[in-house]
């Protein structure tokens, strides 16, 4: 099944990995066009049509899930594709989050009342020298999306508040981030330094950012690596899952 919406569709015509084109188009094709309007209006940055939209959808009965998942999710996921892949750059992502922030607006509350069990604590930072967060920021949109609890540290982000976030929020997952070259060591060192401190085995570590790659995740004895947003999601749920395993 085609994308319905016009506008989707030439907006996902971005999306060329293999991969992320079949995960993006089986979530965005089983929706309808109320759902791909908002998508669609997310992604140019329109907050007032998107805020409408999501008011519209309450209206008409569509759960506050669905409208996450099926409308605003949907959206920064393309948005998550286009700024990786340079197409887009800070001020449409910004432009684009206010929008997701006006959506939010009407669902936080009624997320909140739901008392829905979050499926894990995450706690997230862009790591000491470094001051880059749009990507992090986009993470962790789609992480609290997927009904994860985020702990954002913001940039520059020292090994132990690293650890003593961890430690405070009984967190199960670390996520960090890093733009430059000459601060992506210092993943290692937050890593290095949960070993001296004893919690190396209670969490697992991912790593992310546009120098940031697979071999170099191995190498700093990362658990996980996420190339985009969209995949920083499906990592964290398996490396939570993986880590329950191990926990029995």
């Amino acid at each position: 099944m085609a994308i319905q919406h016009e506008g989707l569709a030439k907006e996902f015509e971005w999306v060329t990995r293999p991969g992320e084109q079949k995960h993006i188009s089986e979530s965005i094709e089983k929706t309808d066009l109320l759902m791909q309007e908002m998508a669609y209006q997310l992604i140019i940055g329109a907050n007032t049509e998107v805020d409408r939209l999501t008011k519209e959808a309450l209206d008409k009965g569509y759960t506050a899930n669905d409208v996450l998942d099926d409308g605003l999710l949907n959206g920064m996921a393309i948005v998550g594709v286009k700024f990786r892949d340079n197409i887009i750059f800070v001020p449409e992502v910004l432009v684009s989050a206010r929008a997701m922030k006006a959506g939010m607006a009407h669902l936080e509350p009624i997320l909140s009342a739901s008392g829905v069990e979050p499926i894990g604590t995450v706690v997230m930072g862009t790591v000491k020298g470094d001051l880059h967060d749009i990507g992090k920021n986009l993470c962790i949109m789609m992480l609290r999306g997927a009904g994860f609890i985020v702990h954002d540290l913001g940039v520059d982000t020292a090994p132990d508040e690293f650890a003593d976030a961890v430690e405070e929020h009984d967190a199960q997952l670390v996520g960090m981030s890093a733009l430059l070259t000459t601060t992506m060591p210092n993943m290692g060192r937050v890593i290095d330094y949960f070993e001296d401190v004893g919690l190396r085995d209670e969490v697992r570590m991912m790593v992310g950012g546009a120098p940031v790659t697979q071999e170099f995740a191995d190498e700093m004895g990362a658990d996980g690596y996420a190339e985009n947003a969209v995949e920083c999601v499906e990592k964290a749920k398996e490396l939570l899952v993986l880590l329950k395993e191990l926990k029995g």
